[in-house]
C-alpha cells in the first residue's frame, strides 16, 4: 500500500491517491483505495500527501489491532458480514396510512465531528478511560452538543436527548466535568498539538499567540473569577484571561487559563515555556500582537532564542527613531504588484538586536481619518450638549483632543489634531529575525488574524463565554471541553479546504445539521423504520471528506 501521484503531460493538475498492488494471475495492478482529491500545485499536492499518509497509517494500525481480537469478536464480525450480505427482501409490505414519525434526529454532527473526536484521540483523555465508558462517551457527546448548539450544560442535556436521540443527564454531565483535572488538560492538549504535527507533516515555523478575555454571569470575585481590563466591555463583571497559540493555518497548538485580573503581557513568560520545554519547537517564529510588548517581553523572547515579530507602538518611541518613523522619503514600495495599492514601508534598526519596520497604507491613512473626523464631530456634539463640559476629560478617547481654556472653556485642540494627522495609515512591527526580509516579517504578521479568527470560533461558534461555573476546577473543565469542540472545528475546516473548498466552521455546522435521519414507526406492527434525509451538496462533501476515515 503506498501513495500514487498521477499527472498527465497537457495538465497542471496532480492525483494523489492511495494504492495497493493486486496479482490477478500473473499480473499486478494497482487498486485504488481511496482517491485524496486534485491538486494544481506542489503545495496543495504537499497537503493531500500528507492527508493520504495519515489515512494509510490508520488502515495500517486497524489490520494491527485485528490481531489482538479474541474468538468472540471474530464470531460476531462473520455474524454482521453474514447479516449485511443475506438476502434484502424486493418489497416492504407496509402501509403508508399506519407509518407515524416518532421523531427526527440529527445524525450529520455525529458523523463527521465524532469521527474527528476519535482520530485526535480525545477519548483516551481520561484518567483510566476503560473504566470510565460511560463518562467517555458523555464527554464526547458534550463536545459534539456543543459543536451543534452551544449553551449551557442544562440546555446541552435537554438538546442531546430530544434533537440527537442521546438520554443525557445534568448530573452525570457534572460528575463526568469533575473527571477533568490538570492531567486530563494536558492530554487534551497533548493530542490536539500531535494531532496538528501530524496533519501539517512537518515541523512547525510559525506560531501566533494572543490573549482574550471570557467574562462569567456573576459579580462575585472568588480564585480565577477576578475583575480586570475586559476586551468584551464588561468591567463590573468577573472574567478570566485565556492564551491561546495557534499555527498559521489556525490549528491549535495549546492554552493556558489566568485569573481574571492577570496583565496579559506577564502570560508571555509561560508561552515561552510552552514552546521550548512542553512542545519543544526550537525553530519557529513567535508572532503576536502589540499588546504583548515590552522591553522585558523581548528582551525574555530573545534571551530564550526565540526568533519574534510583535506589534509595534510606534508613537511610544524616543525622538529620533520618532523623526525616522515620520520621514517620507525613504519609504519603499512593498512589491511591484501592490504599486498601485501605494503600500510601502521603512525599516529602522532600533538596538543591535532588534529592527522595526514600519508600513504605510493609502486605506488605512483614509480610514484613521474618517474614524477620528467621526470622533471630532462626536465630540463636538457633546460639547454643545453637556451642562458639564469638563466631565469628558475622564474620557480617554476624547481627552487626546480637548484643551481648557481659562477656569472652565473647553476646546478642540487643533495642534493636537494635527499631530495625530501624521500617523495616519502607518504601523510598526519589531522583531528580532535576521534571516526574514522586511516582507516576509509583513507577511507572518499579517497572519495574526489566524488567532483572531480562532477567539471569534471560540467566542461565537463555541461560546465559551459567558462561563456559568464558580470553581476553578469546574471553570478549567468548561475550557477543556470548549477548547476540544474549537480543536475538532478547526481540524474539520482544515480537511474539508485542503480536499473540497474553504467553509467556515459556522457553515459546516450550518449544513450537517441539516443531514438528519426520520425514525419512523408502523402503527400497525410497532416495527421502527430509518428514513435518512436529503442532502444538500457541500453537506455531502463536508461528510466525506472532513476525515480520512468517513
Amino acid at each position: 500500500m503506498f501513495v500514487r501521484r498521477k499527472t498527465s503531460k497537457n495538465s497542471p493538475k496532480i492525483a494523489i491517491q492511495l494504492v495497493e498492488n493486486v496479482r490477478t494471475g500473473k499480473k499486478v495492478k494497482q487498486k485504488i483505495i481511496r482517491h485524496f482529491g486534485t491538486a494544481l500545485d506542489e503545495n496543495e499536492a504537499k497537503v493531500l500527501t500528507q492527508l493520504a499518509l495519515i489515512y494509510q497509517a490508520r488502515l495500517q494500525e486497524q489490520s494491527k489491532q485485528l490481531a489482538l481480537f479474541d474468538k468472540d469478536t471474530f464470531d460476531t464480525i462473520e455474524k454482521l458480514v453474514e447479516s449485511s450480505q443475506a438476502k434484502q427482501p424486493e418489497r416492504l409490505d407496509v402501509n403508508l396510512k399506519n407509518i407515524v414519525e416518532e421523531k427526527r434526529i440529527v445524525t450529520g454532527i455525529h458523523q463527521v465531528f465524532g469521527k474527528i473526536f476519535d482520530a485526535v484521540g480525545f477519548q483516551d483523555v481520561l484518567k483510566n478511560p476503560s473504566n470510565k465508558k460511560a463518562s467517555v462517551k458523555l464527554l464526547k457527546n458534550v463536545v459534539i452538543g456543543r459543536i451543534a448548539e452551544p449553551a449551557s450544560k442544562r440546555q446541552t442535556a435537554r438538546m442531546l436527548s430530544e434533537e440527537y436521540g442521546i438520554n443525557t443527564q445534568l448530573t452525570s454531565i457534572y460528575r463526568m466535568m469533575d473527571f477533568i483535572d490538570n492531567q486530563t488538560i494536558e492530554k487534551i492538549q497533548e493530542k490536539a498539538f500531535l494531532y496538528t504535527k501530524q496533519l501539517r507533516g512537518e515541523n512547525l515555523d510559525v506560531v501566533f499567540y494572543d490573549c482574550t478575555s471570557l467574562y462569567f454571569e456573576s459579580f462575585q470575585q472568588e480564585g480565577l473569577m477576578q475583575n480586570g481590563f475586559s476586551k468584551d466591555g464588561k468591567f463590573n463583571q468577573a472574567q478570566i484571561i485565556l492564551s491561546i497559540l495557534v499555527t498559521k493555518q489556525g490549528l491549535p497548538v495549546g492554552y493556558q487559563v489566568y485569573s481574571g485580573n492577570t496583565f496579559e503581557g506577564n502570560t508571555l513568560e509561560d508561552a515561552i515555556k510552552l514552546i521550548k520545554e512542553k512542545y519543544t519547537i526550537d525553530e519557529v517564529i513567535f508572532v503576536a500582537d502589540s499588546g504583548l510588548i515590552s522591553h522585558k517581553n523581548i528582551e525574555n523572547l530573545h534571551d530564550n532564542n526565540v526568533s519574534f515579530i510583535m506589534g509595534a507602538r510606534i508613537k511610544n518611541q524616543n525622538k529620533k527613531i520618532t523623526e525616522q518613523i515620520l520621514e517620507k522619503s525613504d519609504r519603499q514600495l512593498i512589491s511591484d504588484k501592490q504599486s498601485e495599492k501605494g503600500l510601502k514601508y521603512k525599516q529602522i534598526s532600533i538596538s543591535e538586536h532588534f529592527t522595526m519596520t514600519v508600513t504605510y497604507s493609502p486605506k488605512r491613512a483614509e480610514k484613521d481619518k474618517y474614524e477620528r473626523e467621526k470622533a471630532i464631530e462626536k465630540l463636538k456634539q457633546k460639547l454643545k450638549k453637556s451642562k458639564n463640559p469638563k466631565g469628558l476629560l475622564s474620557n480617554f478617547g476624547y481627552k487626546k483632543f480637548i484643551k481648557i481654556e481659562g477656569e472652565a472653556q473647553i476646546e478642540i485642540d487643533e495642534t493636537k489634531l494635527k499631530e495625530a494627522q501624521k500617523w495616519d495609515g502607518l504601523k510598526g512591527i519589531v522583531s528580532n529575525t535576521k534571516n526574514l526580509s522586511p516582507l516576509q516579517q509583513i507577511t507572518h504578521y499579517a497572519g495574526l488574524w489566524q488567532v483572531e479568527e480562532t477567539f471569534r470560533i471560540s467566542k461565537h461558534d463555541v461560546k465559551m463565554r459567558p462561563i456559568y461555573h464558580w470553581t476553578d476546577k469546574r471553570i478549567q473543565a468548561h475550557i477543556a471541553i470548549c477548547f476540544m469542540a474549537l480543536s475538532c472545528m478547526r481540524f474539520a475546516e482544515y480537511e474539508v479546504a485542503a480536499r473540497y473548498k474553504k467553509i467556515s466552521p459556522l457553515e459546516i455546522r450550518r449544513q450537517l445539521k441539516q443531514v438528519q435521519t426520520s425514525i419512523l414507526k408502523d402503527k400497525s406492527t410497532g416495527k421502527l423504520y430509518a428514513l435518512p434525509s436529503k442532502i444538500q451538496e457541500d453537506a455531502y462533501k463536508i461528510t466525506k471528506y472532513s476525515n480520512s476515515t468517513i
